[in-house]
């Protein structure tokens, strides 16, 4: 597999020449605008895509399908709407899959828990963007495990670590897994996606995979940037376990032998 992140939460996964894009945001830089109860004014996403309009049309024409773990709108945007084609087949949590029809895609394909998808397995898996009033509010969120015969991917989607991710981990067993970093937290309450403290508990739990961290420096109630993970990463000696994606990177996801 090989995976690259366009911005954000937003990646594209390839197996076996198959091309699934994940939790697109396609907007402009500034186009969602001002987030609310963040004590910021600076308007949403913070950075552009890593390439133009004409070559992000050109991406899109080779997608093969698309995953929407939840439906904030740093994950799933109105230019996405806009412009991926409304027969894509859409891969969601079943919780919104209604949302998504309404929205004009044709084919949507609800998972309640398993989907066996061109030669791979994909589970939905648990999250939760948040504690307290903060985390209720924030809804329900999922992730999602890609599964072949020789690799199990895990993205966790936007959550904070607790038990029903270590229990993810173990139910799977990834070779690779992808946290959304930079502990975004709102003017009241506490983080509602990893920080590096989360970050380095995934990696403590899970010694043998790999760690990715995307959700970086796009939107402005993220707290901790590229920076500021990296030197808590080279301090835990955890620099040949965990690593920072950067906008437009693609790396080969590597399977044991």
């Amino acid at each position: 597999m090989k995976l690259q992140l366009w911005r954000n939460a937003t990646l594209l996964l390839n197996n076996n020449d198959v091309n699934i894009l994940i939790d697109p945001m396609l907007g402009d830089k500034g186009s969602l605008g001002k987030f609310p109860m963040t004590d910021s004014e600076l308007l949403n996403p913070l950075v552009d895509l890593p390439f133009s309009h004409e070559e992000l049309v050109q991406k899109l024409e080779k997608v093969d399908a698309v995953v929407i773990t939840h439906l904030h709108p740093d994950h799933w945007d109105s230019k996405a709407i806009e412009l991926i084609d409304k027969n894509m087949p859409i891969l969601c949590p079943s919780v919104i899959s209604e949302q998504i029809a309404e929205q004009g895609f044709r084919n949507v394909i609800p998972i309640s828990d398993h989907l066996h998808w061109n030669a791979m397995d994909i589970f939905i898996t648990k999250g939760q963007h948040g504690t307290g009033e903060i985390g209720e509010k924030m809804g329900v969120v999922n992730g999602f495990v890609f599964k072949t015969a020789n690799q199990s991917v895990y993205i966790a989607g936007d959550s904070i670590w607790y038990d029903d991710i270590a229990e993810e981990i173990d139910r799977y067993q990834p070779e690779h897994i992808i946290v959304a970093g930079g502990a975004a937290t709102f003017s009241v309450g506490d983080p509602i996606i990893m920080t590096s403290e989360d970050i380095i508990k995934v990696c403590r739990y899970a010694p043998e995979a790999l760690v990715w961290v995307s959700h970086l420096e796009a939107v402005s109630h993220c707290k901790e940037d590229r920076k500021y993970i990296e030197e808590k990463i080279v301090k835990e000696g955890l620099v040949d376990q965990c690593f920072i994606l950067k906008d437009g990177e693609e790396i080969p996801l590597e399977f044991k032998s």
